[in-house]
């Protein structure tokens, strides 16, 4: 077949427009999510090394989310996530970082200068994030200029080899470049019998071909290199920040004997019916809510506590001081005002602290206070009544937890236990301050989120087995049994129904005092015929109050209804 040499080359196909986008994209992504691993690792070292109050950027940023988070966000958080909701908001900002990092990634390809106002974007959020948070220091920005810094150098360095060894960078258009002769330029090849019809030059190949491989593959190995070395780097900070010497404080630390301890458990307080949690919870699974994601981290020699506002006499306490007062012993249950009916977020332990209402004496509170302005070293506030604190229950500020010092998830070195009221109001771990003023003076944080200023707990019971959706024989004796609370007022009775019939009495467990939940357990011999049946019990407290079947949700101040479960009855 002759070739007329007269006639235009045929023009050099280019890559689809759809394979250039899909390369583009494949390699901006791998560019974007190297860099910000590094980044993030580099951030979560420094905030290591320097001790950041706020951690790394992601959990300043989480600090962030939760303090400006809607309160029925928030709600939906702890509903949908129980204890682990800070666990599911971190991964969650973990997850729109790396689609941030995408995006910027692909943008780097096109234009360096736009990855780099990415980068920027990046690094003014965790520095805004880091200086919002109430016990930052200046150091505290550091974590994420210092790791979006380095982030910048490895984007500038890795761009530049992707878009060489791609063809993806600016001005190239990812197209299939080919040197060629223009259609219209005199051919100059040799002529007679040995002329050959002109043809691409031998270097008309792609630019990403052989030429472009070795930039090719050092962007391959750099990106994964570097991804990997963010995710050790990232792993290393997060360990080094958790091994601090204030979990060698908690662990070591010695108290002295209580000045009031507790009295034995009374036989039969723990009624042992299986699947019934213990009457005194252990503290690694004692319930956890609270706003920290960074738990704060303070030594007993730095700790102090300053009470003052409509006082007689401003006090500061340290730590030292503070264990040297008479100390109190006492078993007191805690509850979340958001538990569901029904729901996990109530725990039992025995509690070693000073009392609350000795040291509001010696401070002196003045005529028309009505409020204890709390707050922690994180910035988080609480506020409760004066009266409450001073009408002579065990108010404490505690410094111990089942016969050991406090967690420190559970406010190490010293926090606030007050029995009858829901924690936000009465909990305050990590505190470190105390204004007595007034509630017209100050909202404390989740009032100014829509929740009640005041919110004692309610009287309410819970079901724990059997467990919803349980199979049981006709005709087999089954405990039905849960526990009831009424802090500080205490629980008289409860009562169990089966599908809405007769109201049966349940067997109580004994208790050391009011301030604790009550176990209690019915046995059902399941005498009915096959089928599905609900299950409902109720509590009745000491004053003669009865559980309310007017179910309504946690906000504002704490849910009401029966508890209920569904079996099913087999023949």
């Amino acid at each position: 077949m002759s070739v007329d040499p007269t006639q235009p080359a045929p023009q050099p196909r280019r890559p689809e427009p759809r394979r250039h986008l899909a390369l583009t994209v494949a390699i901006g992504a791998l560019l974007g999510i190297a860099t910000a691993l590094i980044a993030l690792g580099i951030a979560q070292l420094v905030a290591a090394v320097f001790n950041s109050q706020v951690g790394g950027p992601v959990d300043a940023v989480g600090e962030l989310s939760i303090d400006h988070a809607p309160a029925a966000v928030k709600s939906f958080a702890i509903n949908t996530f129980g204890s682990n909701d800070k666990t599911a908001l971190v991964w969650g900002i973990r997850g729109v970082l790396i689609i941030f990092a995408v995006v910027i990634g692909i943008l780097a390809l096109r234009k360096l200068w736009l990855g780099m106002v990415g980068l920027a974007v990046f690094i003014a959020i965790g520095i805004a994030a880091a200086e919002s948070q109430p016990n930052s220091r200046a150091s505290d920005v550091l974590p994420a200029l210092i790791g979006g810094l380095v982030g910048a150098l490895f984007m500038r360095s890795a761009a530049r080899r992707a878009q060489h060894g791609f063809a993806l960078g600016p001005g190239q258009g990812g197209g299939d470049q080919r040197v060629q002769r223009p259609a219209d330029a005199p051919y100059k090849g040799p002529v007679g019998q040995n002329a050959q019809p002109d043809r691409p030059a031998q270097s008309a190949r792609p630019a990403y071909a052989d030429d472009a491989s070795p930039d090719r593959r050092k962007f391959l190995l750099l990106s994964g290199a570097t991804a990997a070395g963010g995710l050790l780097v990232y792993g290393g900070g997060s360990w080094l920040g958790n091994t601090r010497n204030v979990t060698d404080a908690q662990h070591t630390l010695r108290l002295p004997a209580p000045t009031s301890m507790a009295p034995p458990l009374p036989p039969g307080s723990d009624l042992k019916v299986p699947g019934l949690p213990p009457f005194i919870t252990p503290n690694d699974s004692f319930y956890r809510v609270d706003t920290a994601i960074v738990l704060p981290e303070i030594l007993p020699a730095n700790w102090h506590l300053r009470i003052h506002g409509m006082v007689q006499r401003e006090i500061t306490l340290t730590f030292d001081q503070l264990i040297k007062r008479p100390l109190i012993e006492d078993y007191i249950t805690l509850c979340c005002v958001s538990n569901p009916v029904g729901g996990p977020y109530i725990s039992n332990a025995k509690w070693l602290g000073a009392s609350l209402r000795s040291l509001l004496r010696q401070a002196g509170i003045k005529a028309g206070a009505d409020q204890l302005f709390c707050r922690s070293s994180d910035g988080f506030t609480s506020g409760t009544p004066v009266a409450t604190a001073m009408d002579g229950r065990d108010a404490l500020l505690a410094v111990a937890m089942n016969d050991a010092a406090l967690p420190v998830e559970h406010g190490f070195p010293a926090r606030l236990v007050i029995p009858g009221l829901y924690g936000y109001v009465s909990a305050c771990k990590w505190i470190v301050d105390i204004e007595v003023t007034t509630y017209a003076a100050n909202q404390a944080y989740w009032v100014q989120r829509g929740w009640a200023a005041q919110a004692p707990v309610k009287t309410e019971s819970r079901i724990d087995v059997p467990a919803s959706g349980a199979t049981i024989k006709s005709g087999t004796r089954t405990a039905i049994a849960g526990e009831a609370w009424a802090q500080h007022k205490g629980i008289d009775a409860v009562e169990v129904r089966v599908n809405h019939g007769p109201w049966q009495q349940a067997q109580l467990g004994a208790v050391p005092n009011i301030d604790t939940w009550r176990q209690w357990v019915y046995y059902w011999d399941a005498n009915v015929p096959a089928g599905s049946y609900m299950i409902e019990a109720r509590a009745t407290d000491k004053t003669g109050y009865t559980q309310t079947a007017l179910a309504t949700s946690e906000v504002p101040n704490g849910a009401s209804g029966y508890p209920s479960t569904q079996v099913t009855v087999s023949a």
